[in-house]
């Protein structure tokens, strides 16, 4: 009688490869864009303030506010409908009701923008603050997503790189701040919203083309220093200290 464990073929011995570091790259790629709602996400942060404004010009301040709470929630089951990332639309229902009801506390529709202005003030002081620490935040975020931790910091060129992009990022909110307080205090609340719209996914899309030609080359800086460190290790001891 024949063992039915014979017909069963044995294990493979042969090692699977490694994944390759471009490959993984790019499949963090897009978790971090999903991560900040992709296009559409940003197209649709920009809906709660185009329905507030002109709602609050023909109508009374009341009906702005729960219209734009309203546009929030219709975005966030918009997402759940189409088995989205909700995330960005939770985050975004909780800003507009935040927004909402400051504006609601100031019995003014420019307050509906308050907490933007001084959240645009908060972000571009955290941004330079970790620059001038030789921290950059872009390269901690980075270094978060990625698995790599801090290790980048023992690399120059790549912490001038993430340097350049958390500066990016610092001017963006550093010109809203700028911008809309300005707006703010001269009771302009119609171009507070085009300042908005205009200052949001725009400047936001260019601050990501820069952090992604940062993060490539960083990534680069840091790909060539662990070829060389490599080659120095493979060569005799004697031939790499004359090296050195």
């Amino acid at each position: 009688m024949t063992n039915s464990d014979d017909s069963v073929p044995p294990p493979s011995t042969t090692p699977e490869p490694a994944p390759d570091a471009s490959t993984t790259a790019e499949k963090v790629a897009p978790t971090v864009l999903e991560q900040l709602g992709g296009l559409s996400g940003l197209i649709y942060s920009t809906l709660p303030v185009v329905v507030f404004v002109p709602v609050n010009s023909y109508l009374n301040l009341a009906v702005a506010l729960w219209s734009a709470l309203g546009v929030a929630a219709a975005v966030l089951v918009w997402r759940l409908v189409r088995r989205s990332p909700i995330q960005p639309a939770i985050s975004g229902f909780f800003g507009v009701g935040i927004c909402a009801f400051i504006a609601y506390r100031t019995g003014d529709a420019k307050g509906y923008f308050l907490f933007g202005i001084y959240t645009s003030l908060a972000y571009g002081a955290a941004f330079v603050l970790s620059v001038l620490a030789r921290w950059p935040l872009v390269g901690i975020i980075w270094g978060y997503l990625n698995g790599k931790g801090t290790s980048w910091r023992g690399n120059r060129s790549a912490v001038r790189y993430y340097d350049v992009a958390t500066i990016a990022w610092a001017s963006v909110f550093g010109a809203r701040y700028i911008v809309q307080s300005q707006l703010y205090d001269s009771d302009q609340t119609g171009w507070l919203a085009v300042a908005r719209i205009g200052m949001g996914w725009p400047l936001t899309g260019v601050a990501l083309l820069v952090t992604l030609w940062a993060v490539r080359s960083a990534d680069r800086a840091l790909d060539a220093a662990s070829s060389a460190d490599r080659k120095r290790e493979q060569l005799p001891s004697d031939q790499a200290d004359s090296g050195a």
